[in-house]
Formats: structure tokens, sequence, C-alpha cells
């Protein structure tokens, strides 16, 4: 199973793909390591968005999106922007899409922590709570 795990932070949706084939995971080579909404107040950019995001995941052969779940209120709260950029993600045909809440993405790893330090995965350190999300999804679809 292929799945595309993913962070909206502002205008961005930063991605990381990860596979699990018997029992080996693998980090597949991808184009773009995020993608971003260029103007917020037009429906074209949005529509462009939408449409990059769903042509790699065609491209890449993409099962699922997992996407890190941000909280609706308090400090920590995510902005209007990303709820706009998740729920293009979430109405894009033929896309399986799920969201993971933090608890969820704590307790996955907790039970079946990552086995080689981040900084040997050859992804860069902004994409790591994307490959954590996409790594705690695969662990919870494995051990359900």
């Amino acid at each position: 199973m292929r799945v595309c795990g993913v962070e909206l932070k502002g205008t961005e949706a930063i991605i990381c793909l990860l596979s699990l084939d018997n029992d080996v995971f693998q980090l597949p080579e991808c184009r773009a390591r995020k993608l971003e909404l260029k103007d917020i107040n037009t429906t074209k950019d949005l529509k462009d968005f939408q449409f990059a995001f769903d042509q790699l995941m065609k491209d890449y052969k993409v099962d699922k999106a997992v996407i890190r779940q941000r909280p609706t209120k308090g400090k920590f709260a995510g902005g209007a922007i990303g709820f706009k950029l998740e729920a293009a993600i979430q109405l894009i045909e033929n896309l399986s899409v799920v969201t993971l809440s933090s608890t969820e993405i704590k307790e996955s790893i907790k039970r079946n922590p990552v086995h080689i330090p981040f900084a040997e995965t050859g992804l860069k350190v902004f994409q790591e709570p994307a490959f954590i999300t996409a790594f705690a999804y695969l662990m919870q679809a494995k051990y359900a």
C-alpha cells in the first residue's frame, strides 16, 4: 500500500510518499515535496492546486492520502486557508482521504516506533510531520 502523508501549513501542503510492501518500508522518489496555493482568493488557483495534487497522486499510484488533522480551536488551531486546502484534497474524485488526529498518531508511534533516525531517510526536515503521519497510518492499518 502506498500512502501520501500530508501536513497543511499556511498555504502549503507538505507531502511525503511512503509505501509498505511485504513488511518493507520504501520512500519512493517524488518530484514535489510540497504544493502551494498561490492566491488564496481565486477559484482558479484553488482548482489548480487541487488538479496538481490529484495529478501527483495518480502519477505515483497513491492508494490513500493521509492528512494530519489540525485542531479547530485553541492555541494551535488550524487557519482558514489550511481547511480550504484540506477540503480541496478531500473533494478529489477517486482519491481515498483520511485524517489522523495528533492523538491517533502519537498512539500509533508509541506502539510501533520508527526504527531509523529521521535524518537517515533522505527527506527534508520540514517533511518530518508528513512522514510521521504516513508511517502512523500504515502502522494503524497493518496492526488494526
